[in-house]
């Protein structure tokens, strides 16, 4: 019984990659989103990343192998998630839950630094304004999401939807898969 659980879980995945593979946006859209991440880095700008529950620790993720390492050995690059939970709590508290991020780009973002907003719905207002502050600010808006996220689609300079799922672990799945391949093309175009 167990077992078929686990074979369904897998064939729904295996399925939804390959239906996200066989999109002929998808390619372009990755290849568009790597490289205005790293002509953003390449010419001194920064990666600010946010998102709510599984998708913020997907932005820390990202973040931290951009600071850190992921293949290669190579130089730091400079990225932050806003994850920050006395600000988050402050925020929230003082202002309120749909400030949280768009506070922290108006605070750290400035024009050349690239946001990656990650929203499985497509529809958080927390995302949205963060969105809006980073346009404001005249920075590029690189958005993760599902086809449902066609708002935030527009909004963004660079968007990668995970075709559409009952539940938001199949596009949570899509989108740490693109996540690492995003690190894997920065090392690529910036190292070598």
């Amino acid at each position: 019984m167990l077992s078929s659980l686990i074979v369904q879980n897998l064939e729904e995945a295996r399925q939804e990659l390959e239906s996200f593979i066989a999109d002929p946006k998808t390619v372009p859209a990755i290849e568009k989103m790597a490289s205005m991440m790293a002509e953003s880095l390449r010419n001194g700008g920064k990666i600010i990343s946010c998102g709510n529950g599984g998708s913020l620790c997907d932005a820390t993720h990202f973040a931290e192998e951009l600071t850190g390492r992921f293949h290669n050995d190579r130089r730091p690059w400079p990225a932050m998630s806003v994850n920050d939970s006395a600000y988050l709590t402050c925020t929230g508290n003082d202002f309120s839950f749909e400030d949280i991020f768009g506070r922290w780009v108006e605070a750290f973002g400035k024009e050349g630094d690239v946001l990656l907003a990650i929203s499985t719905s497509g529809s958080s207002r927390n995302i949205m304004k963060a969105v809006e502050a980073a346009k404001a600010k005249g920075m590029k808006v690189a958005v993760l999401t599902s086809v449902k996220g066609e708002q935030l689609i527009r909004l963004s300079d660079a968007a990668v939807a995970a075709p559409a799922s009952r539940f938001s672990d199949r596009i949570q799945e899509i989108h740490i898969k693109v996540i690492h391949i995003l690190i894997d093309a920065i090392e690529h175009i910036l190292e070598g």
